[in-house]
C-alpha cells in the first residue's frame, strides 16, 4: 500500500482525533465556521483549480485559516507539506518532523548537525553515521546527555528517511548504530 493510500484511508481517523477533545458547543461552532469557509471557499474553487498547492495553502493561511488540519482537509496535502510551505513563507515557527530539514534550527543543538544527514548511497550513510558518532561520542565526554539523545535522534532520522525512501541498506546502516548505542 502506498503512503497516498494510506493517508486516504487514515484521514477520517485523523479527522476525529482532531477534534476528540472538543465539547459539542464548540464542534457546532466549528462547524458553523467550517461552513462559512466551504462558502467563501466554493466561490473561489474554479480559480483554485489552477493554483498550485503551495499557493493554495498560501491563500488560506492568508484568508484567516491558521488550523493546519483545516488547511489539510482543504487543500488535500499532506501536514508536512503544508508546515513546510507556511515555515518557508515565514507564517509558521517551531514545526519539526521526519521531513523537516536539519538546516532549520530546531534547538541549540542544530548547529553541530547541521548538514550531517545524508543516505544518497551507502557510502554517503556510512560517511554520515561517521560524523554523527563522533559528535555523540563528544557529548559523551562532556556528559550532555541532551547533546547526545540529539545524535540518536538524527539517527533516527536518517533511519526512516532512507527506509521511506526505498533505500533499505543505507537505512540499516543508521539502525545498526542506534542498536549499538
Amino acid at each position: 500500500m502506498t503512503t497516498e493510500e494510506l493517508i486516504k484511508e487514515m484521514q477520517p481517523l485523523a479527522l476525529e482525533l482532531d477534534y476528540a477533545g472538543e465539547t459539542e458547543a464548540s464542534r457546532d461552532a466549528a462547524a458553523v465556521e467550517r461552513h462559512a469557509d466551504e462558502s467563501a471557499l466554493a466561490e473561489t474553487e474554479e480559480s483554485a483549480e489552477h493554483r498550485t498547492k503551495k499557493e493554495q495553502i498560501l491563500s488560506l493561511y492568508e484568508r484567516g485559516t491558521r488550523d493546519i488540519a483545516e488547511i489539510v482537509r482543504k487543500v488535500k496535502a499532506r501536514p508536512s507539506y503544508v508546515a513546510q510551505v507556511l515555515q518557508t513563507a515565514g507564517h509558521l515557527d517551531g514545526y519539526f518532523d521526519l521531513y523537516t530539514t536539519t538546516g532549520r534550527e530546531q534547538n541549540v543543538y542544530t548547529r553541530f548537525f547541521r548538514n550531517v544527514l545524508h543516505f544518497r548511497t551507502v557510502g554517503a550513510a556510512r560517511e554520515s553515521v561517521a560524523r554523527i558518532d563522533r559528535l555523540y561520542n563528544y557529548f559523551e565526554r562532556l556528559g550532555d546527555r541532551a547533546g547526545q539523545h540529539q545524535a540518536m535522534v538524527l539517527a533516527l532520522t536518517g533511519k526512516n528517511r532512507a527506509r521511506w525512501s526505498g533505500k533499505l541498506e543505507e537505512s540499516q546502516i543508521f539502525s545498526d548504530w542506534l542498536a549499538a548505542h
